[in-house]
């Protein structure tokens, strides 16, 4: 009786921790992200200079399909992050079922699997800001690199890397915390 009276505390102690733990971490991603930009557009302008018209066109191509690759990729990142979101509100929504078995010596095995999962979920939202602190150091590195092909290339790798990243943070936080 007294887990289910006391289930909404109970689930927002374990968010409330993560969160903790999030807003600790999100010290991560902060500090110098400064890219250089005026050097890499000086950089830039020459190289556009040297190039042939049909490279200009080719460069223009590339660019347009990174560009677009780009922009899927980013609905794809909004798309892991709000599904996130709405697997936490659904996960708390369930949190008096799975907690109700918990005293039952036959069904308690439910209830730890529901607090394991929710710990799961609740800090995937460190592995997300770590994944996204690595993007931003890696993101740094591509300005200083010679060509703008593998600029642009290096760009898309990159926002690949971080999405496949975004997909394994759920299974991670799940293994970390035995839950399944």
């Amino acid at each position: 009786m007294f887990i289910l009276t006391h289930t909404f505390a109970i689930v927002m102690g374990v968010f409330g921790l993560a969160q903790n733990v999030v807003n600790t971490s999100a010290g991560l991603i902060q500090g110098n992200l400064n890219i250089g930009v005026g050097d890499a557009l000086a950089n830039l302008q020459t190289m556009l200079d040297a190039m042939g018209i049909w490279e200009l066109v080719g460069l223009w191509l590339e660019t347009w399909v990174v560009s677009l690759c780009l922009e899927i990729l980013t609905i794809v990142i909004f798309v892991i992050i709000f599904g996130r979101m709405i697997e936490i509100y659904l996960t708390v929504a369930i949190a008096p079922i799975p907690l109700a078995t918990m005293a039952n010596r036959e069904w308690g095995q439910l209830g730890n699997n529901y607090l394991k999962s929710l710990f799961a979920l609740a800090f995937q939202g460190f592995l997300i800001i770590v994944c996204v602190a690595i993007y931003a150091i890696l993101v740094q590195t591509i300005p200083s690199g010679g060509s703008a092909h593998a600029a642009i290339w290096a760009t898309a790798g990159y926002t690949v890397l971080l999405c496949f990243a975004l997909f394994k943070t759920g299974s991670l936080a799940k293994s970390v915390f035995t839950a399944h």
